[in-house]
């Protein structure tokens, strides 16, 4: 099932997305039982959301090798948690505003697979992951790399509002232990992997995660970024793309040229 969020004559509205691009229409997001109702609707009819209301991001850090090796660090024993409040989520074709240069002057692009949760889940095996799993999609995990240096911490460089970027597509369709993860700045490919080189496998995340804190449905859990990570600058477009997902795309756009669009 492919699953899409999207914005139609003033409503926001969840609905299944088909293979020749038409949505039918749901009651209410798929974690909630919702059901198909009324007429289908033809996709660039719409303006599609970020496939997701979550009560909070948990996200994955040092989770590839070769993004470790690139930052000098050293491989993590059990997996890096941290939150990204449910503010940071941005939709697909957004812009992503980029911080007043006196708070960062860097601001990075990453790529990353994340998931949905689809039912509460509390100390889960990773046997029993994929049964607590709605989607997967992708995940732009924006980081003010400056602010993360200097706090030597993550929550502030990458909390910002609109720093998660996630979309278009919300899938059951793809085996996430094996995809290919590519990101393309201005249509140069900056990152390229497979999540077969993850440390710590998705549904090892999933069950790592459960063990300390419960997932709720809607909830997004995004797994760490590979190797080739770096900045954007006013005006640069960022396209994450996932094997059997699609192509999120935002633009990075300076906090003044943002506040004039909004205008």
């Amino acid at each position: 099932m492919r699953y899409v969020r999207f914005a139609s004559e003033g409503q926001n509205s969840w609905g299944i997305l088909s293979e020749n691009d038409w949505i039918q229409p749901l009651t209410a997001a798929p974690y909630h039982q919702g059901v198909p109702q009324g007429k289908p609707l033809p996709l660039q009819a719409v303006r599609l959301l970020a496939p997701c209301e979550p009560s909070k991001i948990v996200a994955i850090g040092k989770n590839y090798r070769e993004h470790i090796r690139e930052f000098d660090s050293k491989v993590p024993e059990t997996p890096i948690l941290f939150i990204k409040p449910s503010t940071c989520v941005n939709d697909p074709e957004n812009p992503i505003i980029l911080p007043p240069a006196d708070l960062s002057q860097r601001v990075d692009y990453e790529g990353e697979l994340a998931l949905v949760i689809g039912r509460k889940a509390s100390k889960i095996s990773a046997a029993d992951a994929p049964s607590f799993i709605l989607g997967y999609t992708c995940l732009n995990d924006v980081t003010a790399r400056d602010i993360q240096k200097s706090d030597n911490q993550w929550t502030r460089a990458k909390g910002f509002d609109g720093f998660a970027p996630v979309g278009p597509v919300l899938t059951d369709e793809i085996d996430p232990r094996d995809v290919q993860v590519t990101t393309r700045l201005n249509g140069k490919i900056v990152q390229q992997s497979s999540t077969n080189q993850m440390i710590w496998p998705v549904y090892e995340l999933v069950s790592f995660i459960t063990a300390s804190m419960t997932l709720l449905p809607g909830d997004v859990v995004t797994t760490g970024t590979p190797s080739g990570v770096g900045p954007m600058q006013n005006g640069d477009l960022v396209e994450i793309s996932i094997d059997g997902i699609g192509c999120l795309r935002s633009r990075a756009v300076s906090s003044k040229a943002g506040s004039q669009e909004q205008e």
